[in-house]
């Protein structure tokens, strides 16, 4: 695959910034406390049939899981908000508790990220959750910080929003290769001709990195709603890591399919967005360096690649020596950017750091006459 030429390149740097704008981008949905360590998202937007929007997202506490988060409320509620005006107003609809996810013998500690999909029959929901009941594999126990346990993925489905509360859950990604233990934040990416793709961020054993793999589905998700999708092909790590800003994570959050507009009527790209960050911790900078964030676990800056017909074959960053995102308050976190195509636009929302640290879920949206705009 061959790059796109540099005119089509900035048109898409364009859109991925007058979507994740900073400054025209409201608060929907806040943090349970204005501190740090606090915040709502992860997850992703649907549209209804009726036009109704709904939110699927976790509500996290502060915690530190080098000290085990079994002891405290990190991670704790997984919530679909609905709203009925646009994106105007949004009302708690659904939430599970920790112990609503449990599955099995598996005890969950930690809610993470999650995705919702609507499908001919109803709804499916993909949660991350970090559970006891798994363990490290043999040779490696001693690597599990008491207190702690090891992220999987699972699926959950019903005929309405209300009936995923009861929904039986079915683990449909887990690894226990070292190099990927820990599997979580998922996200959806569909194309138009029924290839149902679930990906999703991987950590080893060790929590040195974060990467981006992804499993793959042909064909509906089934005639059934509680059939799972036949998920065959497993990559762990089909995007590599960067070499600047983004050398320690590289997480996958959303793909986005560029409308076939102006300069791309007769081009098929998608926008690839990610988190990024240069260390997993907090870096000490020299006194007399440029002072800029740096993004760190929790606390990750925010970049765009894109890809060509649908294929994760190769992907192009568009963010190659700084981040794209990048809040004006706080750390300058901004993370985890969803993009959904509705009736009215395209509608984006991340997690963005604000002056009291937390990170409420913000939300921007463009009219597809301003789509049009920026793409002819």
């Amino acid at each position: 695959m061959s790059t796109l030429p540099s005119a089509l390149e900035e048109r898409l740097s364009n859109l991925a910034n007058a979507l994740v704008d900073q400054n025209r981008a409201r608060v929907i949905i806040p943090a349970q406390h204005a501190s740090t360590g606090f915040w709502f998202g992860g997850g992703n937007t649907i549209e209804d049939v009726s036009g109704d929007l709904h939110i699927v997202g976790r509500y996290r506490n502060h915690g530190d899981s080098r000290t085990g988060v079994a002891a405290g409320e990190r991670g704790l509620e997984l919530a679909i908000f609905t709203s009925t005006d646009g994106g105007k107003n949004w009302g708690k609809s659904v939430s599970f508790s920790k112990p609503d996810l449990n599955i099995g013998d598996r005890t969950v500690l930690s809610i993470e990220g999650s995705a919702l999909r609507r499908t001919e029959n109803g709804y499916e929901l993909y949660v991350s959750t970090e559970k006891s009941g798994i363990g490290y594999p043999a040779g490696y126990e001693g690597f599990l910080k008491p207190g702690t346990g090891v992220w999987t993925v699972e699926r959950l489905a019903a005929s309405s929003l209300e009936g995923l509360k009861h929904a039986p859950l079915e683990t449909v990604a887990e690894c226990s290769d070292l190099r990927w233990l820990h599997i979580k934040d998922p996200f959806l990416y569909e194309r138009a001709g029924g290839e149902l793709n679930l990906l999703f961020c991987s950590h080893p054993f060790s929590w040195s990195s974060s990467n981006t793999g992804y499993r793959s589905a042909s064909g509906d998700s089934a005639s059934d709603v509680n059939q799972t999708p036949l998920f065959e092909k497993m990559e762990y790590d089909f995007f590599p890591r960067g070499t600047t800003w983004d050398v320690a994570m590289t997480r996958g959050t959303c793909v986005l399919d560029v409308p076939k507009v102006g300069a791309f009527k007769d081009v098929d790209a998608s926008l690839f967005f990610y988190d990024g960050g240069e260390s997993l911790r907090d870096l000490d900078e020299h006194s007399t360096a440029v002072k800029r964030p740096r993004g760190y676990s929790c606390e990750e800056l925010g970049g765009v690649a894109y890809i060509q017909n649908g294929s994760f074959d190769r992907i192009e960053r568009l963010s190659k020596f700084l981040p794209a995102f990048i809040s004006p308050y706080g750390t300058g976190c901004s993370r985890y950017v969803d993009v959904v195509s509705t009736k009215s636009g395209l509608l984006a929302t991340w997690q963005q750091s604000r002056t009291d640290l937390s990170q409420p879920l913000v939300m921007n949206v463009l009219t597809h006459q301003e789509v049009a705009d920026i793409l002819k």
